[in-house]
């Protein structure tokens, strides 16, 4: 790829980067999933440290047992097929559940919302089951709601000690997800697929967060905290 192909790529490295150049925090007490942490914008818990952008979880005292920080690029920054690449590596912590995924813009004039608009989910990790890594599509007609969403899991070493390679590549026909060079999944477009089936003809967000428990995170130890997620780069690219 030349310099002329990249669509997105934050440098962390960059000393006087700022995370809000290319991001927006989404903050609240209350999120889906029957996740247990509350989203704040602050230092603690999203921040840059030797090139590497940390989003961290810790226990707290008061009235949310839990914070933890959520990104997006919404309203910066939109997506419509390319090539993904996130360099990153998992927290340690029973009850850990971090991601990066994509959810849809709705159409001008639609008050369109999920799972209509579709998620992508690039990758998501639960810390009890530290050496496994999942992907998943989501739509109006495949969604975890309705028990059918379509999603595939990958065993791979040392996701909590090293930085692994995540790669999408998404294009008119297919959506195809690698781990270290390794096929996790290849979702495909099938033939009379509607946009309840396909919704990826149009642009998405990304977003990068680290939740505490919930249906997929699943029991949270106390005593693991505080949990790291690292992201050591992200590029796009055009195809």
């Amino acid at each position: 790829m030349t310099p002329n192909n990249i669509i997105f790529k934050p440098d962390f490295k960059d000393p006087d980067y700022d995370i809000t150049n290319d991001f927006v925090y989404e903050t609240g007490d209350r999120w889906a999933n029957n996740e247990k942490q509350c989203y704040r914008n602050d230092h603690h818990h999203c921040f840059i440290e030797d090139g590497i952008l940390n989003i961290v979880a810790t226990k707290e005292s008061g009235q949310c047992p839990y914070i933890s920080a959520r990104i997006t690029t919404k309203g910066k920054h939109h997506f419509h097929k390319g090539r993904f690449h996130v360099r990153a590596k998992m927290p340690i912590g029973q009850g850990s559940w971090p991601a990066v995924w994509f959810l849809g813009l709705p159409d001008p004039g639609t008050i369109r919302r999920w799972p209509d608009v579709g998620e992508i989910d690039l990758l998501e990790f639960a810390g009890n089951r530290p050496d496994v890594v999942s992907c998943a599509l989501h739509t109006k007609t495949f969604n975890h709601k309705m028990g059918n969403s379509r999603n595939e899991r990958l065993a791979v070493p040392l996701l909590q000690e090293t930085f692994n390679d995540f790669v999408m590549v998404w294009d008119d026909d297919a959506i195809t997800i690698h781990v270290n060079d390794v096929l996790m999944s290849r979702f495909e477009r099938k033939p009379g697929d509607t946009a309840d089936e396909w919704p990826f003809d149009k642009p998405y967000y990304m977003l990068l967060n680290l939740a505490v428990g919930g249906w997929y995170g699943g029991p949270v130890n106390d005593d693991d905290f505080p949990f790291v997620f690292q992201i050591e780069s992200i590029s796009v690219t055009a195809l």
